[in-house]
């Protein structure tokens, strides 16, 4: 397992973070995800893409031994392909968000259980430095008409300016299901996209979709109460996940460990028009994240657990509910792109 030792010293130094565990359940769950050539390779790879001779040349292999070795990682969802000058070039991917879910289509039993003992044991602490994985978008539906919002927290306004569009299963429901455990929401929620045409059309793992299907999708989902989530950043998003508390791997840090900054909230919270409020206690059915109560016939809010998610808004028959723009001291503007929350992510640490 020392080469499985070294991968994840390399992992838990990257901004995502790989934390270590009592057991070594990490070791495994490496070893089942990455052949030992790969693992090898993947121990002198970074963030930044290379070519596959850079990455050859300081190894010390064989060029064309080592391009075969990346594009079965490629296939694996272990590194990111992308077309540089002339020749692509080859991309570690960490831990989460990253080649955990590129394993889509391999997720077994086995890999279901080893992650599920990896993320207790770490009590999720993949979630815990700042900033946040992910970040909640409101649905837009429950912002007043009247309040200015910004493209990166509209998530219609992030499929209808993608060129393309491709949905796949949840595999954070896929893995829970694997355990017997989550919900009966469905499976095919997870949304991708890109800005150019047909990016998904050869996909093993998305559907290639329309643009109109995947509006679809998306109300489909705000309507049977999946919460939107995305990279905690403002430029360069390609996803929107549509989960839940009970099976989203880093949802579930609030309600499993009260991480309450696993995800970073949206810019909003909810506000209650109080003469509108007739204590049905809908809301509160529909709330993930415990913000509201009615203990002595008064609907209360816990704006602390608020996420800004705009779900329960949809689901108000009085319409009582609204979502508001946070005080200025409480806005988190995100980083500018990945790059830049990979450095806000390593300097926090």
């Amino acid at each position: 397992m020392e080469l499985y030792h070294r991968l994840a010293l390399k992992l838990d130094k990257l901004p995502n973070r790989f934390p270590s565990t009592p057991s070594g359940v990490e070791f495994r769950m490496l070893a089942k995800v990455f052949a030992p050539e790969e693992a090898l390779m993947a121990c002198s790879m970074n963030l930044e893409p290379e070519s596959a001779a850079a990455i050859a040349q300081r190894m010390g292999l064989d060029q064309k031994e080592s391009r075969d070795t990346l594009k079965r990682m490629v296939a694996k969802g272990l590194v990111d392909l992308r077309k540089g000058e002339g020749e692509f070039t080859y991309a570690l991917r960490p831990f989460v968000v990253g080649f955990y879910e590129g394993q889509l289509s391999r997720m077994d039993q086995e890999m279901a259980e080893l992650f599920e003992q990896y993320y207790h044991e770490t009590r999720g602490g993949v979630l815990r430095p700042a900033p946040a994985l992910h970040r909640i978008i409101p649905v837009g539906r429950a912002v007043p008409f009247k309040v200015q919002i910004d493209p990166y927290e509209q998530a219609t306004a992030l499929l209808e300016n993608a060129l393309s569009w491709g949905v796949r299963d949840c595999i954070c429901r896929k893995q829970q299901h694997l355990l017997g455990k989550g919900c009966d929401h469905a499976l095919e929620t997870c949304l991708v996209f890109a800005p150019v045409s047909h990016a998904f059309d050869r996909s093993k793992v998305d559907r290639a979709i329309s643009k109109e299907e995947a509006l679809r999708i998306l109300q489909e989902t705000e309507e049977a109460g999946l919460v939107h989530s995305s990279g905690n950043y403002r430029d360069g998003v390609e996803y929107i996940c549509n989960c839940c508390t009970c099976c989203c791997g880093i949802m579930r840090g609030i309600a499993d460990y009260g991480i309450l900054n696993a995800v970073a909230h949206s810019d909003f919270q909810i506000a209650l028009e109080e003469e509108k409020c007739s204590q049905c206690g809908v809301c509160v059915d529909r709330c993930h994240f415990h913000t509201l109560s009615i203990p002595d016939t008064v609907l209360t809010l816990e704006l602390k657990h608020c996420v800004g998610c705009g779900l329960c808004v949809l689901s108000c028959p009085n319409e009582a509910l609204h979502l508001e723009r946070r005080g200025p001291d409480q806005v988190l503007i995100p980083p500018s792109d990945i790059r830049e929350w990979r450095v806000q992510r390593g300097l926090a640490e």
